[in-house]
């Protein structure tokens, strides 16, 4: 797929950006220094120049000039607040490790302050510009499709659902002419496909063809490689995948796995990894240094015991790792086993408290530093619980290809607490699949807010 005059406006989205950044930087100039102003302090040119180095740099990481009239306004929008969080980061970073770099934390604060809405309202402003011309700035890509079996079928369906994709079906060929009165564009049989696309210009073929027409499909893949049409095979595999898939090549062997893991990319694991650790930072500094030492008096006071609870659970790779928590319960022996039910005997008052309020997941922020777990995934649970529920539920151990959570995506829509009604836990492992294949530095953003808004307006699964 091309855009018409795409390069264009990709370069006029650059350098109005690069624009909105500068003129943010003077905004928070005035600010700081109104109403002496001074431009000879604050912030050196070569200072300005790395600073709109790295935005440049950060959006060509996150793809935000990439496909500006094919994007969608949600994943547009996504990619832009993913900017600003790696761009206020990673200048973040530079004012601790770069001393050279040295820019007043106020001014970069103020910076991003006001670049932030300027850049997602030049966004909108684009999209709503864009809504009315945005398939007309779009050069589709004619093509046939070679089969109108259920793969074809379905295949013409999703390219004419999403025009965005850059396609326009001309129809199909298919040996099977009565085709044509289901109302489905038959352009001729599969032997007249070539004739067909070399008169009319057509760049690409799509072949929906069964596996046991292999014959016809080299041969009409050697007859598009002399014409220097594009040839692409569309695989049946709907009956093992409904859904995204991830194909790389093995050699000359396309390997089709089972979902899209965002978190085995490399950048990605660094990006959630370096959340964690200023996140969990700065709740172990700002929060738990001064809470602490109360919370332990009171439990200590309350009961006798140890001030931390430590308990085995399943880490990633259902790797054994002893979490954190405060102590809420009365010792017991049923500790490994038992889950914490509602009105529990065990719990004392403080206890009740804790749980209620989820302090009591507090501690678990030294687990994160240790990497044994993040501040977002899927929730830890007991040895015994996880060889339980793997034996009887399908796709259980999946959630184990991530690092456990403080908080997850089932947390924040409503799975926690106990699982002993029938389909609670089929629903967590739904939702904590869902967040593995979705992932995103927004998305975690986006469930630590309804994390502590939960925590706010109180959870009455939350015991």
């Amino acid at each position: 797929m091309k855009e018409k005059y795409g390069s264009y406006y990709r370069m006029i989205g650059v350098l109005a950006d690069l624009v909105l950044l500068n003129l943010s930087g003077y905004l928070a100039h005035i600010l700081i220094f109104w109403p002496r102003l001074n431009y000879t302090s604050g912030i050196g040119v070569l200072q300005i120049l790395l600073i709109n180095f790295i935005w440049f740099n950060v959006s060509q990481i996150t793809g935000l000039y990439r496909d500006v009239f094919a994007k969608d306004a949600i994943p547009t929008i996504h990619q832009s607040l993913s900017c600003l969080l790696l761009f206020a980061m990673l200048l973040s970073l530079l004012g601790f490790f770069v001393p050279d770099f040295y820019v007043s934390r106020k001014l970069i604060f103020f910076m991003v302050i006001c670049f932030s809405p300027l850049l997602l309202i030049g966004k909108i402003c684009f999209l709503l510009m864009r809504r009315a011309h945005r398939y007309r700035l779009m050069d589709f890509t004619r093509v046939v499709i070679v089969g109108a079996g259920p793969v074809g079928m379905e295949l013409n369906n999703i390219i004419q659902g999403h025009r965005s994709m850059g396609y326009k079906v001309e129809g199909f060929f298919d040996d099977q002419s009565a085709l044509r009165k289901n109302g489905i564009t038959i352009l001729g049989n599969i032997n007249d496909c070539m004739a067909y696309v070399k008169r009319y210009h057509i760049k690409e073929i799509f072949c929906a063809l069964p596996d046991r027409a292999i014959d016809t499909i080299n041969e009409l893949m050697r007859e598009a490689d002399k014409e220097m049409i594009r040839f692409k095979l569309v695989p049946d595999v709907k009956d093992y995948f409904r859904k995204d898939v991830n194909v790389r090549m093995l050699g000359h062997f396309p390997v089709i796995s089972a979902r899209v893991e965002p978190l085995e990319n490399v950048n990605n694991k660094f990006f959630k990894r370096i959340f964690d650790v200023l996140f969990s930072l700065s709740v172990i500094l700002f929060l738990l240094s001064w809470t602490l030492p109360f919370i332990a008096l009171i439990i200590k006071f309350e009961s006798r015991g140890p001030v931390f609870f430590k308990q085995l659970r399943s880490g990633k790779n259902n790797k054994p790792f002893y979490c954190l928590k405060f102590r809420s319960m009365q010792l017991n022996a049923d500790s490994d086993q038992k889950q914490a039910s509602r009105n529990d005997q065990r719990m004392t008052r403080f206890g009740a408290f804790i749980r209620k309020t989820s302090i009591d997941e507090l501690p678990q922020f030294f687990n994160v530093l240790l990497g044994e777990m993040s501040v977002v995934g899927p929730r830890p649970h007991m040895l015994q619980h996880t060889e339980q529920y793997s034996a009887i539920i399908d796709q259980f151990m999946v959630r184990h290809f991530l690092l456990p959570g403080i908080t997850g995506w089932a947390q924040v829509n409503g799975h926690r607490g106990e699982t002993n009604e029938e389909g609670t836990m089929e629903e967590r492992i739904k939702a904590d699949i869902w967040y593995m294949e979705n992932w995103s530095v927004f998305l975690d953003l986006k469930i630590v807010f309804l994390t502590v808004w939960h925590v706010i307006g109180g959870n009455e699964n939350a015991y």
